[in-house]
């Protein structure tokens, strides 16, 4: 008899456990929603404030032929990643970690591989609450310092740089691969089946003779879908 009101009380405390934890991620996810779009929202009001007062205010406005044309060629060059980029990171960087990402940055370079690193740190699972939380973290502590390191870069990074001798300055074209191929090993050390897919996809799609614009969304699009199909295949999908 006590023992099934022991299992019992440890049932509703179980239940009102997880009811908390749900509960404080409604809180979590509705205050990012808020803050997020509050935050997008006053920093597109102050990026446009510049250009609009030397177009209108000191009459410098260089006409609307030349930004449109301006715009349509960076958006043929430019414009997919407006809509892949988001779909990509968001599994990663969940509601909170977007919202900062976007805000701050630097998502492949910097926000995407810190996000992953606290997540690994604390040993969480992709894509659930406490990899969510713990990305967040990541990035906040990577956007304060990137944020740092900026203003010491601005104001004395020319004459650091011009002390550099050439072959150091040679080097910086390999840091951007460089990061790239920490986070494939990073996440292709827990299923190395996949990351050899995923890399030899990588390298058939960027040598393939298709339009350049899709090879992101395309090389993204296989990758998903041989996975799918390999873990429907073991039975892991239904």
């Amino acid at each position: 008899m006590n023992n099934t009101a022991d299992q019992t009380a440890n049932v509703a405390a179980d239940s009102r456990i997880s009811g908390t934890e749900a509960s404080s991620m409604e809180v979590f996810y509705r205050r990012s929603h808020f803050w997020g779009r509050l935050t997008l929202l006053v920093i597109i009001i102050m990026s446009l404030i510049p250009p609009l007062y030397i177009s209108f205010v000191l009459d410098a406005h260089p006409g609307w032929g030349v930004i449109a044309t301006g715009l349509v060629g960076y958006a043929s060059f430019i414009g997919i990643m407006w809509v892949l980029e988001p779909i990509t990171y968001y599994p990663t960087l969940g509601v909170a970690g977007t919202y900062l990402a976007f805000l701050t940055g630097n998502i492949a370079n910097m926000c995407l591989p810190c996000s992953s690193a606290a997540q690994k740190s604390v040993d969480a699972a992709p894509g659930s609450q406490k990899a969510e939380v713990a990305g967040v973290f990541g990035i906040a502590v990577a956007s304060l310092t990137n944020i740092i390191l900026l203003v010491i870069m601005i104001i004395g990074g020319t004459y650091l740089i011009s002390m550099f001798p050439p072959f150091v300055e040679g080097m910086f074209g390999f840091v951007l691969p460089s990061i790239f191929g920490a986070v494939l090993g990073q996440f292709a050390y827990r299923t190395p089946k996949y990351g050899v897919i995923a890399l030899v996809i990588g390298m058939a799609v960027l040598f393939s003779p298709i339009f350049s614009l899709i090879k992101i969304a395309l090389c993204v699009a296989l990758t998903i879908a041989v996975v799918l199909f390999m873990e429907k295949k073991k039975g892991n999908l239904e």
